[in-house]
């Protein structure tokens, strides 16, 4: 989330991104390296089908009007979604929201918990 904060915020490409975060990053666990960089990677190029299946499912919030934060944690979440078919959306959902309960507003809980699970929703019925 922290990645898409800053190429979202700081207008960076995703090389960019991975050269400044990392650096600035204190040692990290191989495998939760890998996860990340491949979280990133799926919302990255995903990144205009997951903001339509956002803007799609947060009634009266547009994409540029959502706090920073709870955009760019949606796009994880949603990113994951999409690009991590074995990980049940409860599991996403649930991660998500305490990401969010950490760097959100109290307040977004309920939003976030909302749209996931719409999109959540959704995407189950186009798998069917």
């Amino acid at each position: 989330m922290q990645m898409l904060y800053q190429a979202d915020l700081g207008h960076q490409s995703p090389d960019q991104v991975r050269a400044t975060f990392w650096n600035a990053a204190d040692e990290v666990e191989p495998e939760v390296r890998g996860f990340a960089e491949d979280l990133f990677r799926v919302a990255v190029e995903r990144k205009d089908e997951i903001d339509k299946l956002i803007a799609a499912h947060s009634k009266h919030w547009r994409l540029e009007r959502m706090p920073a934060v709870d955009r760019n944690l949606l796009r994880m979440a949603v990113g994951e979604m999409l690009g991590f078919r074995g990980m049940p959306f409860p599991i996403v959902i649930n991660e998500a929201l305490e990401i969010g309960r950490r760097y959100s507003a109290p307040e977004s809980i309920h939003f976030l918990n909302g749209v996931l699970d719409a999109i959540g929703k959704a995407l189950i019925g186009a798998r069917d």
